[in-house]
């Protein structure tokens, strides 16, 4: 299994949640607008010769499979939605199959993922792995979604699984992302941070998941120099990954640090994630073109909504209460989302929603998660203990 692969399961499944369901193509060979790609990329050259591949014998599994791998790749390299719809459409002639082969079954969950529909994802994932109980990509991307939803019993078995099935150091970061988040981030951390320091062979989209993990765990436990110190070694690989800037920018605007965050995310307003961040970032400091990027990103979450999509939910929260200021808005999108996926990120806008709403019976999921999960994030349990504190 290709590790870069297994990076872009792990990395964009946690935090990818801003993208836009995508438009496909009825064919390989329509052409919707000219990607920005510099004249002889190597990236543009290998799609053309893919895409030409597949024009000429469209139901090329192989093909398919490497052409679709590559733009979901650059969703979490670039955080253009626009190629997920583009991935689905090389895999067009197995889409609608009950068992497509293994290979494309896998990127189809993966795709579902991205979209939300982690019931179709896991079904999927479920079904490979009756044909193939060691299947790693099934395993890991099973996991995560397992986790996403909070479902950390079955998270960490896949995650154990992949001791005999994939790569015992991924298999321990993964072990470490359900442990960072059920209380026992610190002794993750102290397992998890001298591996990675000693490995000094490991692949850069290895380290640059590893990494991520690390900043993560150290954040659970109030520890932002540290999160920072891995952010930083993660920027370092030179490997673009727009999880890895969203959640260093989150870092930095918690620190009241707009400035680096623009210098971070420059000219990145192709991706809702990292523009929303920006938006963040240049109200913070007043800028004139505050309020155009802002009605940009209105515009769009305006458009996903009249298209009925809902992946938004989480991110669109945020944009109502911090620069619509509609707490009673942000608190149903955060209702909503907290349905289907319950992570920090989604439980932070929820209780911060209702926090100004006063309404502490509708975050009564949430203040039950942080019991259930013994999760030690500071910011949130300071948070649960504020809305704890607001009489019904």
């Amino acid at each position: 299994m290709p590790i870069r692969l297994l990076a872009v399961l792990f990395a964009s499944l946690v935090c990818m949640k801003g993208v836009a369901a995508p438009y496909v193509p009825d064919s390989n060979a329509k052409v919707l607008e000219r990607l920005p790609f510099k004249p002889n990329d190597p990236i543009a050259r290998e799609l053309a010769q893919l895409r030409g591949e597949l024009k000429r014998n469209p139901r090329n599994a192989e093909v398919a499979v490497r052409l679709a791998r590559r733009y979901y790749e650059m969703v979490s390299e670039e955080g253009d939605p626009r190629y997920l719809g583009y991935a689905q459409a090389a895999l067009a002639p197995w889409w609608d199959m009950p068992t497509p082969p293994v290979d494309i079954q896998i990127l189809r969950a993966s795709l579902r993922q991205f979209l939300h529909n982690f019931s179709g994802a896991v079904a999927d994932l479920d079904e490979v792995l009756q044909r193939d109980s060691h299947n790693p990509q099934a395993l890991s991307l099973r996991a995560v979604i397992h986790i996403v939803q909070a479902r950390y019993l079955q998270g960490m078995a896949d995650c154990r699984a992949l001791h005999q099935s994939g790569d015992p150091l991924i298999a321990q970061g993964c072990e470490a992302m359900v442990d960072g988040l059920t209380g026992k981030a610190g002794p993750a951390y102290a397992a998890l941070n001298p591996i990675v320091e000693s490995a000094t062979s490991l692949i850069p989209s290895k380290r640059l998941w590893l990494e991520i993990r690390l900043a993560e765990l150290a954040e659970r436990q109030g520890r932002a120099d540290r999160a920072e110190m891995h952010f930083k070694r993660a920027l370092s690989l030179g490997i673009t990954d727009t999880f890895l800037l969203a959640a260093y920018a989150d870092l930095l605007l918690a620190q009241n640090r707009p400035r680096d965050v623009l210098n971070l995310l420059k000219d990145r307003t192709r991706s809702d994630v990292l523009l929303l961040r920006l938006v963040f970032a240049e109200r913070a400091l007043k800028l004139p073109t505050a309020k155009e990027l802002e009605n940009t990103l209105a515009a769009r979450y305006a458009a996903a909504q009249m298209r009925g999509e809902t992946v938004h939910q989480q991110e669109e929260a945020r944009f109502a209460l911090d620069v619509e200021g509609d707490a009673k808005g942000s608190l149903a999108l955060a209702i909503e989302n907290w349905k289907v996926q319950r992570e920090p990120r989604d439980a932070e806008i929820f209780l911060r929603a209702a926090i100004a709403m006063k309404d502490r019976e509708s975050a009564t999921p949430v203040l039950k998660w942080l019991d259930d999960s013994k999760i030690e994030d500071p910011h949130l349990l300071r948070l649960g203990q504020q809305l704890r504190g607001v009489r019904p």
